[in-house]
């Protein structure tokens, strides 16, 4: 029976130590056991251990005869390099060699019942599906789970630890499949986006028609797409409000910077259209006359009456032309969709249903924390670079007006994206 393709049994590792102690060759000891003879090189120089170190720097064959005190150096004009047929070449350990006790150089050994164990351990790693040791699963479960418990993705941990060796799916696989469970309480329920989503009974949709609007004529979503497709060159944010107690607020005015992803936003106690034009009006204050000019060239907003008062939001006081406001069609918010996924990213820090003002989200410096770390998270169309740094890098005079309204940079490691993230600023 052909014996080639079989593994190597403890038995047959125990018969590759008598050969080696032997002095038998790798192609000797193959031919006994009926294997390849790169089978048993391979065996041999996988398996052998360190079992005593050279004393001296290098290991040189001239060290007897040595005038410089053996402080030994490769440029050593007497220095040769000292090569065993035995140790490196076959059998390729030092087990059985009669010069074992005056040898005074690297020597291996090989360990039948250490080799067995090692395979035993590598095989079963490898049915797993899991190229990892049990002390580099905890190495790994070590750095990804207290960022996993601060809300940030499998993508912001590769971005922000490339020196982990692994990418984004490989993450999701291994806690899929309970990997770091035991390591450090790692499950499905630590990736938001796993469990952020639940079934919900299908409810049939009953859409209120609403009543034509005077502010809507000329800035319809085609009216925003033909001016964009005449003026390439425009810096559009999307804008909307967001809040979760329709009656006591707070309700959090919300831009986005589609130029750079940066989202930013506006405390209000009220849901009114004045309370948006101030909001505006604020901004503008925050960025100064000439920086809104050159960064808020169109608003795109849905058609809640909150933002009614398009004039006021397009003109100054002083009844010059600030910027221009569009709606998006009715019903169809996912106009205005990326600034709605940035929404998502904010209910894992606000969650819907919450009392917010409880939460501690009490003001605009909070609101601002919140901000800091959303726009600091690494973002993956943007190649690992979060929002802030592209704003930093790309438009250097924004990023300092908004770092002086308090949205700052925060360093990568300590970035939250959970509810705690309030508590931890009331503190």
């Amino acid at each position: 029976m052909n014996n080639y393709n079989k593994h190597l049994t403890l038995e047959e590792r125990r018969i590759i130590l008598t050969g080696i102690k032997n002095g038998s060759t790798k192609k000797a000891i193959a031919d006994t056991l009926g294997k390849e003879k790169s089978t048993i090189g391979k065996e041999i120089k996988l398996h052998r251990y360190l079992a005593s170190k050279c004393k001296m720097p290098l290991e040189c064959s001239n060290y007897r005869k040595c005038v410089f005190e053996r402080k030994c150096q490769v440029n050593c004009p007497d220095y040769v390099h000292f090569k065993c047929s035995r140790r490196d070449r076959s059998p390729g350990a030092c087990d059985g060699c009669s010069n074992w006790n005056s040898c005074r150089f690297d020597k291996y050994k090989y360990n039948p019942e250490t080799a067995e164990d090692t395979y035993k351990n590598t095989l079963i790693d490898s049915r797993t599906g899991v190229n990892l040791t049990t002390s580099e699963a905890k190495a790994l479960a070590d750095v990804i789970a207290p960022l996993l418990k601060q809300g940030l993705t499998p993508y912001h941990i590769v971005q922000t630890h490339p020196e982990i060796g692994i990418c984004e799916k490989t993450i999701y696989n291994y806690i899929e499949n309970n990997l770091f469970a035991e390591l450090s309480g790692i499950s499905v329920t630590d990736l938001r986006r796993q469990v952020s989503r639940k079934p919900t009974k299908k409810k049939k949709l009953e859409y209120k028609k609403r009543n034509s609007n005077k502010q809507i004529i000329g800035r319809t979503y085609n009216d925003y797409k033909k001016y964009v497709e005449e003026n390439p060159d425009s810096f559009i944010l999307q804008m909307d409000t967001v809040y979760n107690n329709v009656s006591t607020g707070p309700f959090l005015q919300t831009f986005k910077f589609m130029s750079c992803g940066l989202m930013f936003a506006l405390y209000h106690k009220e849901k009114t259209a004045d309370a948006m034009v101030s909001g505006i009006n604020l901004l503008e204050e925050i960025l100064g006359r000439d920086l809104f000019n050159k960064y808020v060239h169109i608003l795109l907003t849905d058609r809640g009456s909150e933002f009614y008062s398009a004039e006021k939001i397009e003109f100054a006081e002083d009844k010059s032309r600030r910027t221009r406001l569009y709606y998006c069609d009715p019903m169809q918010s996912g106009q205005k969709g990326s600034l709605e996924n940035n929404h998502i990213e904010l209910c894992y820090i606000l969650p819907k249903g919450l009392d917010l003002v409880k939460l501690g989200l009490t003001g605009q410096d909070a609101l601002n924390v919140v901000l800091s770390h959303i726009n600091s998270a690494p973002i993956e169309k943007f190649g690992g670079k979060s929002p802030l740094e592209i704003t930093k890098f790309m438009y250097g005079d924004l990023y300092q007006k908004l770092e002086s309204f308090g949205v700052k940079l925060v360093e990568k490691d300590k970035i939250i994206l959970k509810p705690y993230l309030i508590k931890e600023f009331k503190k």
